[in-house]
């Protein structure tokens, strides 16, 4: 079942423990791509550091200022595409990373996929973490602002409003510098407790202060 837009208008971190166990379907072409989503971190627009749109709308976070319901794909660092279903009410920007997810249709069409991207050890790889996991469903900012509330769309979330939220554990958000990295403030990335899936945690690169500078401020994700 998809669920309504009025169940992504909730608050981002609602949202975020809900997705897990969701499935996203993004078809192609070339055939359907479907993952079980293990893992996400919640991200929540001016009160959070880590956040794209902690200071303000810009043209690259437009869509989170938008309607829930819709994704929010970006570049990041020029290398590789991360995938965000956005929540909460329109003009408040929050929205849910889709770090990693279990490959449950079109297996070999994602791991043909990522073969074509980066090496591929085993299926449990195949959409372990975001890059791993857009390159697997096939996305890029081409998708950025589509609607995963139409049932026949490009990318579709699959997912019973009425369902239990899963056993899921919390921590750190990964590479978040700053405050946004603080992990009393913002334990923030959910996932699927025993899930091979799941990626690994690594904190934000810090870089060593000279001695003849102060330390650097930190900076949203």
């Amino acid at each position: 079942m998809v669920p309504a837009r009025t169940w992504y208008a909730r608050p981002v971190l609602a949202v975020a423990a809900d997705l897990l166990g969701a499935h996203l379907t993004a078809r192609s072409d070339e055939g359907d791509v479907t993952i079980r989503i293990t893992e996400v971190e919640a991200y929540e627009g001016g009160a959070d550091p880590g956040s794209h749109a902690f200071r303000g709308r810009t043209a690259r976070n437009a869509v989170m200022f938008g309607e829930p319901g819709r994704l929010y794909v970006y570049r990041h660092l020029g290398l590789h595409h991360c995938v965000n279903v956005v929540t909460g009410p329109a003009g408040t920007p929050s929205a849910v990373l889709v770090r990693a997810g279990e490959v449950v249709t079109g297996v070999d069409l994602a791991r043909d996929r990522r073969a074509a991207a980066g090496v591929v050890d085993s299926d449990r790889q195949i959409a372990r973490g975001p890059a791993r996991l857009a390159v697997a469903l096939g996305l890029d900012t081409r998708e950025n602002g589509t609607d995963v509330t139409e049932a026949d769309g490009r990318v579709v979330l699959h997912r019973d409003p009425d369902a239990l939220t899963p056993s899921h554990a919390t921590g750190p958000r990964v590479g978040v510098s700053g405050d946004g990295g603080d992990p009393g403030r913002f334990p923030w990335r959910l996932w699927l407790t025993g899930e091979p899936t799941v990626s690994a945690f690594r904190p934000a690169y810090r870089r060593p202060a000279s001695r003849s500078s102060p330390p650097r401020g930190a900076t949203p994700a």
